[in-house]
């Protein structure tokens, strides 16, 4: 059993043991079950304590058991949960460090709640597309103001011990305890001994909403802030019935809609995402116990715009860093930016002024390289230019201390011929940064074959410390992320060269759940970056086939937002696009000058046009081994290229979709007039899978 039980002076103590967060897996239920049976039986008893065993009292469901049998064996948590609402002696969870999901709702069963300060609580499961599942959605808010309980289960974010103990009417916690809290616990459960009836969650009467609109106004909000995801709005659902229905009929139709989303895509994307995020850190050859090197500081090479938020993602973790110009002016135009960057969080209540002072004194600049010999790592972010990047590399090599890490910001070029450069090329790795680097949760972690293990151990331990999602990639041209944009890139050129317009291939794009379609993503990054790479590939890769569009619209120097007029026209200081009459009679040409006569495209082929270009080359780099698995692939696109979380990832994706009709919808793409033969071939990798009936994730 996950658990054990004792008494303790006339109180039986049931401590959850299931690390590291005492998950409700089933041997925990059923220990916890037993043990209210035991202390039920036991005349010699008069309160019970549930209490967990480590740093936390209960994270919610063991996400080892998911999808198993384990999951749905009985007691299942509502069992547990009605076990604790009829014992006829008080039950008192005594909560530390973590209460949250099926935990919280297990607290909830129980007559009474202590808890020590700083507890955190939540209901997090919307954001593994699924509601509160065992009455949480149902007795939170007969506990907390509606409002709060409303936000809380529809954000999934905690909320310390110490705030909701001072809400006005609160019946979440009946104490703090400071101090030892299984001694205050257990005399707090004796001084109830005595209480009836026992005060229970479910009796309390259904919550009061002040606000008409409210739950209106929260699905208006939801639908915004998380676009294209059903169980927030579930989640709402679900709190408004709280306010209207009996709590049985209530927890009824709680479990209907978790049922539901349960076996429902969105959930399946996002545990995939949930799961994917936790599995990217682990490198199949680099065991767990590799040592680590020591990185207590860092330094950084350009204080432009990917230096200066690269800075800034050190800064926020505590680690000091030296930047590194080769003018005073660019340093000091640089650490003016971080200023900005962080006063405008000052002013928006963000971020605390002492901790702004504190972030900022961890901040040193030099403009000579012998400055920085001893930093432990340091990575440059400089320009995009292999002749650049081999000098800098250069000079790191003569004055860096032995053992440090050295990294690039490179996003396309080859790092093992940057490492080459060097005496030292196992100490080199890339760090590939995403705009704005102090805001992008990615971080794609470029293995060369020469780079050490122990840096790659080190490097994802300090992702880690950043608060990134570091993914590793093998080298190739434009690594993981940058290799299949191109793909994306590459359609959505040829979709409007065919007869699609900008704004239709945007719109769709947006429909299915992307931030931005493709063209509004290259006015915001500009488009001369794309341009440039187009002429380096043509040199390079002179096979690759591109439609002339985008060269067009770049030769007449619409490089996008920052001069105000792209694919298409802007306002003086607006960022709203105008469709743009110059872009269409730009395209117009290019389809008079290949004899091309435009047709009609649907939304549905530019959506798949789009995505599944992206999922082919994604199987080619499987195949090559640049990625290691498919989940690796869909972090990428999730968590740096606004991939929508509704889908998982364009591999994800693939296989929802099914990877035969996946292949049926390529071969028919094939059949296009003027169509890329090569291009929409599918992958071996693909072509496997579908052969023996296998899928990228091992999800369907």
């Amino acid at each position: 059993m996950s658990t054990t039980y004792q008494v303790n002076g006339g109180v039986a103590v049931i401590t959850l043991n299931n690390p590291p967060v005492n998950g409700l897996g089933h041997s925990t239920r059923s220990g916890t079950f037993e043990g209210l049976q035991q202390a039920q039986a036991d005349a010699g008893v008069q309160a019970v304590v549930i209490i967990g065993g480590g740093k936390v009292f209960c994270g919610g469901a063991d996400i080892r058991e998911f999808g198993t049998p384990a999951a749905f064996a009985e007691p299942g948590l509502h069992a547990v949960v009605s076990a604790l609402e009829t014992c006829s002696k008080p039950v008192v969870a005594a909560i530390h460090g973590v209460v949250m999901g099926g935990g919280l709702e297990l607290a909830l069963g129980c007559h009474y709640r202590v808890m020590t300060p700083g507890v955190q609580v939540a209901l997090p499961e919307v954001n593994i597309g699924l509601i509160p599942g065992a009455g949480g959605t149902q007795r939170l808010p007969r506990v907390l103001p509606v409002e709060m309980a409303l936000q809380m289960v529809t954000s999934g974010a905690s909320v310390p011990s110490d705030k909701l103990a001072k809400v006005p009417g609160q019946q979440l916690i009946a104490k703090l305890i400071e101090g030892d809290l299984l001694a205050g616990a257990q005399a707090f459960a004796l001084e109830m001994a005595a209480v009836r009836p026992l005060p229970r969650v479910r009796d309390l009467p259904a919550p009061v909403v002040s606000d008409a609109g409210l739950f209106d106004k929260a699905r208006a909000d939801m639908a915004k802030a998380r676009r294209g995801l059903v169980s927030p709005q579930r989640c709402i659902d679900a709190v408004e019935i709280a306010t209207q229905d009996d709590i049985d009929t209530g927890i009824h139709k709680e479990g209907e809609m978790f049922k539901a989303l349960m076996v429902g895509p969105q959930a399946k994307a996002m545990q995939h995402a949930f799961f994917g995020e936790r599995a990217a850190s682990k490198i199949p050859d680099v065991p767990d116990n590799t040592p680590t090197r020591e990185v207590k500081n860092v330094a950084v090479i350009g204080a432009g715009t990917m230096g200066g938020g690269i800075t800034m993602c050190f800064l926020n973790a505590g680690i000091p860093v030296k930047l590194l110009e080769m003018k005073q002016e660019a340093i000091d135009r640089g650490v003016g930016v971080i200023r900005k960057n962080y006063e405008a969080q000052v002013a928006k209540g963000k971020l605390a002024q002492d901790k702004y002072e504190q972030r900022m004194s961890l901040l040193s600049t030099t403009l000579s390289y012998d400055d920085i010999a001893q930093a432990d790592m340091v990575i440059e972010a400089v320009f995009e230019n292999m002749d650049v990047k081999a000098q800098v590399f250069t000079k790191l090599d003569a004055v860096m201390k032995p053992g440090a890490i050295l990294a690039s910001n490179t996003s396309t070029l080859d790092v093992d011929k940057i490492a080459e450069v060097t005496k030292r090329p196992q100490d080199v790795v890339g760090l590939h940064f995403f705009s704005p680097a102090n805001v992008m949760r990615l971080l794609e972690v470029v293995r060369s074959k020469h780079t050490a293990k122990d840096v790659m151990a080190t490097v994802m331990q300090v992702a880690k410390k950043i608060k990134k999602v570091a993914v590793v990639s093998g080298v190739c041209d434009g690594f993981i992320g940058n290799r299949m944009f191109e793909q994306y890139v590459r359609q959505s050129f040829q979709l409007v060269e065919e007869g699609a317009t900008v704004p239709q291939v945007d719109k769709a794009a947006e429909a299915f759940g992307f931030a931005m379609g493709p063209f509004r993503v290259g006015d915001l990054a500009g488009n001369d970056i794309g341009f440039a790479i187009r002429k380096r590939r043509r040199v390079e890769q002179p096979d690759v086939v591109y439609s002339p569009v985008g060269d067009a619209i770049c030769e007449l120097g619409r490089f996008g937002q920052k001069v105000g007029k792209g694919w298409y026209d802007y306002e003086a200081g607006k960022r709203e696009p105008i469709p743009s009459a110059e872009v269409q009679a730009c395209i117009d040409k290019v389809r008079a000058d290949k004899g091309i006569t435009p047709r009609a495209i649907s939304d549905d082929e530019i959506v798949n046009r789009l995505v599944l270009a992206m999922v082919n080359e994604g199987a080619q780099i499987l195949e090559e081994g640049i990625a290691s698995k498919a989940s690796d692939i869909d972090m990428v696109y999730l968590t740096g290229y606004g991939f929508p979380l509704a889908w998982g990832g364009p591999m994800l994706y693939a296989d929802l979709l099914g990877l035969p009709k996946v292949v049926e919808l390529m071969k028919g793409f094939q059949a296009l007039p003027g169509a890329d033969q090569a291009f929409w071939t599918p992958a071996p990798r693909l072509a496997r899978l579908v052969a023996e009936g296998k899928t990228f994730t091992g999800q369907a």
